[in-house]
């Protein structure tokens, strides 16, 4: 077996540097600049994606976003692609990373998306990609070569997402002027922080609002609601009492599993028992942040006394700048 001489840390310290000095200096800033734009316009939330290290990276972003002052959600493509598209309107934009632009999960999502009147930006290294080549708008990030030795590990191009996230996130945060006093209301933990007052009551949708059916209900009947409401999910009760929900994501998953004729089934075999719910006096920053913890639920049925009395959208929580 052929041995593989190992490079010395300091080689490999140079290489990494070349390597992001290629990135620089390639770097089009006039493709930065138009996707600037576009998401400075954006009316709405920014969501980001992507699959394996390139989407650990996106979610970073996004927090980053959310702390500097823009509306921003990381969306899973697995649950993307299984009904949680529904919560994009036509005022979002999403960036998809994707180093070869090639991904499949990611291809396969740009139809849906557009459907749903969405912008699309790909976050891309090879400007030749289907991704780029299908998105509304494009950014390559240059990359020589990975650091790994065998050019396969997503190293540098790992490194170069960060490194454009950042730029997007601070250039952003620059053109909205954002403030030091803002900085502090989303870090309420900091040594600066302020305390958050938005609660739930004061963002959730009201009793007369609700999509909500019986458990006997089939589920033909109620997919009116579902889609009029324009809440991404129906809620399962017995007067005051939730027995359960029933999302999007479901519904898509029952149609993918079961066929069309689970629309003749009734909402007691289809709902979720016991989703996540939160009081109306909690903070909406506590909210967010128990919807994140769980999968990333994109909404949750307000309770208080035991009784139903409201929902919450994360999309609205993330609408509010928090």
């Amino acid at each position: 077996m052929t041995s593989v001489s190992t490079p010395a840390l300091e080689e490999l310290c140079l290489r990494q540097k070349q390597y992001l000095l290629h990135y620089f200096e390639a770097l089009d800033l006039s493709e930065v600049e138009a996707v600037l734009e576009v998401c400075l316009q954006c009316s709405g939330i920014l969501a980001l994606t992507g699959l394996g290290k390139s989407g650990i990276i996106a979610q970073k972003i996004a927090r980053t976003f959310v702390s500097t002052g823009t509306r921003s959600l990381f969306l899973p493509p697995t649950d993307l692609l299984h009904g949680d598209i529904g919560v994009l309107t036509e005022d979002d934009v999403v960036l998809l990373f994707s180093k070869s632009g090639e991904t499949k999960e990611l291809i396969e999502m740009v139809g849906p998306i557009r459907m749903r009147g969405a912008k699309i930006i790909a976050v891309v290294s090879d400007r030749d990609s289907r991704l780029a080549k299908e998105g509304d708008l494009m950014v390559t990030l240059p990359v020589e070569k990975e650091l790994c030795p065998f050019d396969l590990a997503p190293t540098t191009s790992a490194t170069v997402q960060l490194l454009f996230g950042d730029l997007l996130s601070i250039s952003l945060m620059q053109k909205k002027g954002f403030r030091l006093e803002d900085y502090a209301q989303n870090h309420p933990s900091g040594s600066i922080g302020k305390k958050i007052t938005l609660t739930v009551r004061e963002l959730m949708k009201n009793r007369k609002e609700l999509p909500i059916c019986r458990p006997e209900d089939r589920l033909m009947d109620a997919l009116f609601d579902l889609s009029d409401k324009k809440c991404g999910c129906l809620l399962v009760a017995r007067e005051d009492k939730l027995l359960g929900i029933f999302t999007d994501g479901d519904l898509r998953r029952a149609l993918h599993g079961r066929g069309g004729e689970v629309v003749h089934e009734t909402m007691d075999n289809l709902l979720t028992a016991h989703p996540i719910v939160v009081g109306p006096e909690e903070l909406a920053l506590d909210a967010m942040k128990k919807m994140q913890e769980n999968r990333f639920v994109m909404v949750a049925p307000v309770i208080e006394n035991g009784k139903l009395i409201g929902l919450i959208r994360l999309h609205d929580i993330i609408h509010e700048g928090i």
